[in-house]
């Protein structure tokens, strides 16, 4: 049975399939939903956006097939609301896209949420918060990025933790019911050193590209020093 975003616990941790071996692409997933991910992430780019190429709905629908584990779709593309159906249709549990890529926010947000999955809403580094403030409340999560989006391995941009702090003050001043509060996640050079400072801030999903995948250690190994370093 496939796990409802709501039923997240937190602090959750997302790997990106972008660093994936693509060649064993079910068996990396089975390894992270085994070292105990929430969820699994997959960063959608369409050349346009930005500056690379990724994959599309196919992709996510074998994903689907590999695990239950809520899938987690950040579309970095532009218009966003063409792309919201099919997408959905693959097996996404979660998807979020950029402020910045459509000029119908409002509109996108009712479209995914009307095929009864988690709508976020997601930021670059130097987009303002008041982005969110008209539509704070039909989002499930609130995807902040902590390096600009295209390219995997960047290093996380400091000055997004006082950014992470003042959106969770945003939230809290809504004093939302439980169940109506989105969740805080954060996408970009997450790793052992940087996810304790951003779960401190207020995050609470982390997006983690090679610090999970990588040839350099067990699918497990990452897993285990991310659990470390939030828990220390």
């Amino acid at each position: 049975m496939r796990t409802s975003v709501r039923q997240l616990a937190t602090p959750a941790i997302a790997p990106s399939i972008l660093t994936a071996d693509f060649g064993r692409l079910r068996s990396q997933i089975q390894e992270a939903e085994a070292a105990g991910v929430e969820l699994i992430h997959l960063d959608v780019m369409d050349g346009q956006f930005v500056p690379n190429i990724s994959f599309g709905p196919l992709v996510v629908s074998a994903v689907r097939e590999a695990t239950n584990l809520p899938i987690d779709v950040h579309l970095m593309i532009a218009t966003p609301e063409n792309f919201i159906d099919a997408f959905a249709e693959a097996g996404a549990d979660m998807i979020s896209f950029h402020t910045e890529a459509t000029p119908h926010v409002h509109r996108t947000l009712q479209q995914i949420r009307n095929h009864d999955i988690a709508a976020g809403l997601a930021l670059n580094p130097a987009t303002s918060l008041t982005a969110t403030g008209e539509v704070l409340d039909l989002l499930d999560f609130v995807l902040l990025m902590t390096v600009n989006p295209g390219f995997g391995g960047q290093a996380f941009i400091p000055e997004m933790l006082d950014k992470i702090g003042r959106l969770r003050e945003m939230i809290d001043a809504r004093n939302l019911e439980d169940g109506k509060r989105p969740l805080i996640e954060v996408d970009g050079g997450i790793k052992r050193e940087t996810i304790r400072p951003a779960f401190d801030a207020g995050a609470e999903l982390f997006v983690c590209g090679s610090s999970v995948f990588s040839e350099k250690h067990h699918v497990s190994e990452g897993v285990s020093a991310l659990r470390s370093a939030l828990s220390s």
